[in-house]
């Protein structure tokens, strides 16, 4: 039987077919509606990733099985509340926020979600913060989505600090579409895309602003 909202016959935007697909396979409960509309509701960027792509990174999680995760651009907490509910019992979200103001919210959005106990959110900038963690390693996973000019620094933070089979997950790999240009954060990214492809087995998934994933060797 045909779905009872189809128009026989006529095209469907991309965006309503996103829209639908998010709603069917991406959907918010009241702790993810919340953290995702808390950026504009905070005066902050809304650049937290879409739904669908939120719901990959979770899963991606539960396929590896990760159970310590660290994020680098933690933002208003959605991202970070995806990751910790990929967790089995006991995991673990380190997430690094460099504005202290931003780091408060994703607080309260964490809270919100009942999360408290699994996400820990450390306020600086991601190269100072990442030293402290590697005490805890090595890690599961690593979630980037933070300043660009410095994810040839992540890329290699990884690469030392996840364990053989970790995930390497990285968002905006495309640089906004200006990868190939002279831009500082453009010649950043191209070393790090450069440099994954010597420490993991990679691929670049073609989400809106492409999303890298690499599997440590």
């Amino acid at each position: 039987m045909a779905d009872s909202s189809s128009r026989a016959g006529e095209r469907y935007s991309t965006e309503e077919i996103t829209e639908y697909l998010d709603r069917l396979h991406a959907s918010h409960d009241a702790g993810l509606a919340a953290a995702f509309a808390a950026p504009e509701l905070n005066q902050m960027p809304a650049i937290q990733l879409g739904q669908s792509e939120a719901r990959l990174v979770e899963l991606l999680l539960k396929i590896a099985g990760a159970r310590k995760v660290v994020e680098v651009g933690t933002l208003a907490g959605y991202s970070a509340i995806r990751l910790a509910r990929s967790l089995p019992e006991g995991g673990r979200v380190w997430t690094i926020e460099y504005d202290p103001r931003h780091a408060e919210v994703a607080r309260a959005s964490v809270a919100a979600a009942g999360l408290s106990a699994r996400v820990e959110v450390l306020v600086g900038a991601g190269v100072a913060v990442l030293p402290t963690l590697e005490s805890k390693g090595p890690f599961d996973a690593m979630f980037i989505d933070a300043d660009k000019e410095n994810y040839d620094a992540y890329g290699r933070w990884a690469a030392k600090h996840l364990r053989p089979g970790g995930l390497l997950l990285a968002d905006n790999a495309y640089f906004f579409g200006r990868l190939m240009s002279d831009e500082p954060g453009a010649k950043a990214m191209r070393r790090f895309h450069q440099e994954a492809v010597q420490a993991f087995d990679t691929v670049c998934v073609p989400t809106p602003d492409g999303l890298l994933l690499g599997l440590k060797t």
